[in-house]
């Protein structure tokens, strides 16, 4: 159909793969089916974009079209003058030229930069083996016992008491000593493991420079809390592809993060959580995290669940947000995302909870 592209439509970018065209065409597919409330033609227009993108000729000589009419519009948007230079002129749609950049983000403006010693110790949660201040208790008072019975000279019957308390108690030493030492080699185990280790998986260079930027934006910024880890790359439970392009967690606090590369403007989203950029109901991509932050909160029931997305632009211009901390999902810059991500996340700077630490693990992409 003329005027509509089939990658903004899918709301994936024109170096998209097939596996992440699918996915965005069953997001879609749920909302636009018109057993759902869609409209027959969008839906047929919906199906005729995903069939276009998946066959490999068919891209190609979309493409190619794609950027003949790109060429076009180009050039009647700068005109030639005479002399051979072109007539500056405003530019529209997304710039296969242009590379966003990381954001500049002043140390003075982050209120948690300097909230903890980046090398302050781990604490690591829950806390495996018995308290040690009873086990220390009851050594003592087996000493005192001890040392009582051989100093008092005590008829047959104080004996047997006093070697039945003393055998009793020197079993319970033994049994709690032998949980301590269980559980420090567990934990030497599994800091031995991924005591040193703060990032997990790899972003998606290949095909997205947005995934880049947040993972470098990760990497520089937000590890500076000792308690948070990095991944990059998680599945949802019974799924085989990418759910969320990023995951940071710190203590009992999780942030799950898709980097987008739309169009300059201004994002907000609704009381539904719908997009909007520049006042309007936003089609120009699609987002999951919706979908990922209620399935990790069911994954997670004690973890505080949210999410971001980051919007780099796609061309040259400002994209703009506003602060909305009572949404589970907000589109945020990539600046406001270090600032307020990280407050949030300081709340609770060293801890790393091992039961949920390797709940997310396991939804890593192989």
């Amino acid at each position: 159909m003329r005027g509509v592209d089939y990658y903004e439509l899918l709301g994936v970018g024109s170096d998209a793969t097939p596996v992440e065209i699918k996915s965005a065409y069953r997001t879609l597919a749920r909302t636009m089916h018109p057993d759902v409330g869609g409209s027959d033609r969008a839906f047929l227009l919906l199906q005729e974009a995903y069939e276009t993108l998946t066959d490999p000729a068919r891209r190609a000589s979309y493409d190619s079209s794609r950027r003949r009419k790109a060429e076009a519009r180009a050039a009647a948007q700068h005109p030639r003058r005479p002399g051979g230079t072109r007539r500056p002129g405003r530019g529209f749609g997304e710039d296969p030229d242009y590379v966003p950049r990381m954001p500049r983000v002043r140390l003075d403006d982050l209120t948690w930069w300097d909230v903890v010693d980046p090398q302050a110790r781990v604490q690591y949660l829950p806390v495996l083996g018995p308290d040690a201040r009873p086990t220390t208790a009851l050594v003592g008072a087996w000493s005192l016992l001890l040392l009582a019975g051989m100093a008092v000279d005590l008829n047959a019957a104080l004996m047997a008491t006093w070697l039945g308390l003393l055998i009793a108690s020197g079993i319970a030493i033994v049994v709690l000593l032998r949980r301590h030492i269980g559980a420090h080699r567990e934990h030497r185990m599994f800091t031995a493991e991924f005591g040193d280790q703060r990032i997990f998986g790899l972003p998606d260079i290949q095909h997205e420079r947005a995934q880049l930027l947040t993972a470098e934006l990760c990497a520089k910024y937000l590890i500076r809390l000792p308690g948070v880890r990095v991944f990059h790359g998680l599945t949802s439970p019974d799924s085989e592809f990418e759910d969320v392009h990023h995951a940071v967690l710190c203590g009992r606090r999780l942030v799950l993060v898709e980097s987008k590369s739309w169009l300059p403007g201004h994002y907000t989203t609704d009381e539904n959580g719908e997009l909007w950029r520049n006042g309007h109901p936003f089609r120009g991509g699609v987002t999951r995290l919706n979908e990922g932050v209620a399935t990790f909160e069911e994954l997670l029931p004690e973890v505080e669940v949210r999410g971001a997305v980051l919007i780099y632009p796609s061309r040259a211009g400002d994209v703009t947000t506003v602060e909305q901390h009572d949404d589970r999902v907000v589109p945020m810059t990539p600046a406001q995302f270090v600032k307020d991500i990280g407050h949030w996340l300081a709340q609770d700077p060293v801890t790393v909870d091992r039961d949920v630490f390797t709940a997310v693990l396991d939804q890593l992409v192989d």
